[in-house]
């Protein structure tokens, strides 16, 4: 089975243009199908059945997986056999019948206007490190991308006159505008700084790590956690905290949700929704902590 998965994923790189997160996402899953089917002495993808796909699902909850596991899980699982499908390997979708578990959704973990105020606060010195920091994090809070965006981006992809960077997928690329405090640290950090960090002179990368290589997700989430620490700040919060902080901000101080849809990316306005209702469940606090009546 382990030659169909390697398969599939070259069918996700070549063909979908993937990112690699999501291929190495869907191997993860894939193989530890495989090493299950292989202890059951399956080792042809032909071979499995519906009730071997329906066990593995079995021993993943009863290791007391989150839901979303369980469910990313079964997402791999379905894509990969109807792929096996279309290419003639099988004859039936065996995983037609996996149902994924239902997900309670969870409101995102969201700062105040004054963590984020002291988080930003934080990189606030005059070293090269500090300067790249203070840039890297008001820009991620000024245009609420993914920190995977953040570190791939070009320095060509910056529009410093114009207040905005354009940010690229495989399957789209979306114009974000930032502000003038983004803007600032930005034309500090590239007024020479990212120049004498940055190893590889004919490279376009933006950020690079104290080595000159470019930034990576684990050296980034390194350095939030350090910053909130610096700043007091409790709560466990990710790079991704910046992201629903910057959509939360943005739709309770009155943006539509159209344009915080397309500044975030989501090929679907409902994942927007989740920061509308956000503020409504806030509203609804205030009135019930402050009206005589509540």
């Amino acid at each position: 089975m382990e030659r169909e998965v390697q398969e599939y994923i070259s069918y996700l790189h070549n063909v979908k243009h993937t990112s690699n997160n999501t291929e190495m996402s869907y191997k993860r899953d894939l193989l530890k199908v495989c090493h299950f089917m292989q202890e059951r002495g399956i080792t042809s993808v032909a071979a499995v059945k519906e009730q071997d796909l329906k066990a593995y699902i079995h021993a993943l909850e009863e290791q007391k997986l989150a839901a979303a596991t369980v469910s990313r899980n079964i997402a791999s699982i379905k894509a990969f056999f109807l792929y096996m499908l279309s290419e003639g390997k099988i004859r039936n979708d065996v995983a037609l019948c996996l149902k994924a578990p239902k997900i309670e959704k969870k409101m995102p973990e969201i700062l105040t206007m004054g963590e984020v105020t002291a988080l930003l606060d934080q990189a606030d010195g005059d070293s090269p490190k500090e300067i790249r920091d203070k840039a890297m994090l008001e820009l991620l809070y000024a245009t609420g991308i993914r920190v995977t965006e953040l570190i791939s981006l070009k320095v060509s992809d910056v529009n410093l006159p114009m207040h905005f960077i354009m940010c690229r997928d495989p399957h789209k690329e979306r114009m974000i505008p930032f502000g003038t405090q983004a803007h600032d640290a930005l034309a500090r950090y590239l007024g020479g700084v990212r120049d004498e960090m940055v190893e590889d002179k004919s490279s376009e990368i933006l950020f690079a790590n104290c080595s000159g290589k470019p930034m990576s997700r684990q050296g980034f989430w390194k350095l939030i956690k350090f910053y909130a620490k610096k700043a007091g700040i409790t709560a466990d919060i990710t790079p991704h905290t910046l992201r629903h902080s910057f959509a939360a901000h943005l739709v309770e101080n009155g943006a539509d949700l159209k344009s915080v849809q397309e500044m975030l990316g989501h090929s679907d306005i409902s994942t927007t929704q989740i920061y509308a209702n956000m503020n409504h469940n806030r509203i609804r606090e205030v009135y019930a902590k402050a009206h005589p009546r509540g």
